[in-house]
């Protein structure tokens, strides 16, 4: 795979506000890297629509062809990850989101209550986790079995 640029942005109020550590990014963050993609350490943003398609925006000006999010896709009143990301998406491939929710309900009944979505936009594929770390260590192979395809599409590639 070529080096590719990604990006992680945790979406957490206590995070970002200096209440808890961020353990659900550096999950992510390792596991790009790992797989070989450049990635910068997570950039934690409060919860809220606004703020999720603001960093949504900045990563992707930054260079980024895979954004993956943490947190923020639950069904509390803060929790607006999929409505800020829809904001930025052109267009949605639910079949991510769809496995990853049926993964993660296989591991916890509470994880079909994740709302996330994933979709690209220009060259980009954006992908939502829940905030839990084992959430997100389970998910990320997901994203991974088709990031690297996803961005080869987008550039025009033709299928494998």
């Amino acid at each position: 795979m070529r080096h590719e640029r990604a990006a992680v942005v945790t979406v957490s109020d206590r995070s970002a506000h200096g209440g808890r550590a961020d353990s659900a990014g550096p999950v992510a963050v390792a596991a790009l890297r790992e797989a070989g993609w450049g990635c910068e350490d997570a950039r934690i943003v409060p919860d809220g629509e606004d703020s999720v398609a603001d960093a949504l925006r900045a990563a992707i000006e930054g260079g980024a062809r895979l954004v993956v999010t943490t947190g923020g896709t639950g069904v509390g009143p803060r929790d607006r990850t999929p409505e800020g990301t829809r904001r930025v998406v052109e267009r949605e491939v639910p079949g991510i989101a769809e496995e990853l929710r049926r993964l993660g309900t296989t591991e916890k009944p509470a994880g079909m209550l994740s709302r996330g979505v994933a979709g690209v936009t220009g060259r980009v594929l954006i992908v939502n986790l829940p905030g839990a770390p084992r959430a997100v260590e389970s998910g990320m192979p997901v994203i991974l079995s088709v990031a690297a395809h996803v961005v080869s599409q987008l550039d025009g590639g033709d299928h494998r």
